[in-house]
């Protein structure tokens, strides 16, 4: 049976490490080539080796989503190395919380430019390339459809405490998805979004001490304290967070030719939770 992506050229923000890391293997899977992005050369070579190593595609396109010049340069890497540009996910994003009358200027920059304005500068220069190859296809008879999916949060869509920036942010990609959907529909490409709840990562981690990461020069503090992380597991009507294979076949189900008749819509990944 032909894989379901075969041909087409992926490109996944954050897709080194975490959800992102298991999105590029998905895709890859099911026969798509893809470009790999991470802040961290290590990781992002890594998740090429073991694409590779399963038999696929991909190369690493290494930097911050959130610098000016990272757009061009990320759909760039996808025309020159794969000569196509097929689906787009944007998934690079990290929080950094803090009650509102506590955030500063840089914290809430910070979630916006990653979680929004980074997506809108990927989206913007990938739509002359779309544009070129619809147009090239259309006259030629043939009618190809292309995804976008982009990630938002279950803070997005009922806000959370302590995340007025991350939920800010999460929120606008929806809306920004919705616009997109109805500009992009001429060119064929489905926009949608998918909603992710509790899913198990580095960032998500179970830890009884303080722990941090260093992103973009800042010590951001990760991980969730276990009594915390039970409280939020029951609330689950699934009992448990989700994995990011999980998360990743999510993505997925909207990359798939099945849903091609499909925009503008936020799926929940969330294990039946519908508010936080």
């Amino acid at each position: 049976m032909t894989p379901k992506l075969e041909g087409k050229v992926a490109l996944i923000t954050g897709s080194g490490r975490g959800i992102g890391r298991a999105i590029a293997l998905k895709l890859a899977s099911e026969g798509a080539r893809v470009v790999v992005n991470d802040l961290d050369a290590e990781p992002a070579e890594e998740t090429v080796q073991a694409i590779g190593a399963a038999g696929g595609q991909a190369v690493a396109c290494v930097g911050s989503v959130s610098a000016t010049d990272f757009a061009e340069r990320f759909v760039g890497t996808a025309v020159n190395e794969f000569k196509g540009l097929d689906i787009i996910v944007n998934n690079a994003g990290y929080t950094w919380d803090s009650v509102v009358q506590k955030m500063t200027d840089e914290q809430w920059y910070a979630m916006i430019d990653v979680h929004l304005t980074a997506p809108f500068r990927i989206l913007r220069a990938a739509q002359p390339v779309i544009r070129a190859l619809a147009k090239t296809e259309g006259e030629a008879g043939r009618r190809v459809v292309r995804k976008v999916v982009n990630i938002s949060s279950v803070a997005g869509l009922f806000g959370n405490a302590g995340q007025a920036n991350y939920s800010t942010a999460k929120a606008g990609i929806v809306g920004m998805t919705q616009t997109l959907a109805k500009e992009w529909g001429r060119m064929n490409v489905t926009v949608n979004c998918v909603a992710f709840g509790f899913i198990q990562t580095r960032l998500t981690a179970s830890t009884a001490e303080a722990t941090t990461a260093n992103i973009e020069g800042r010590e951001i503090k990760v991980g969730v304290n276990p009594g915390l992380l039970a409280m939020m597991e029951q609330s689950i009507p699934l009992g448990r967070g989700g994995t990011p294979e999980e998360a990743a076949g999510a993505v997925y189900l909207l990359c798939a030719p099945e849903s091609d008749y499909v925009s503008g819509q936020t799926l929940m990944c969330t294990g039946g939770l519908t508010g936080i």
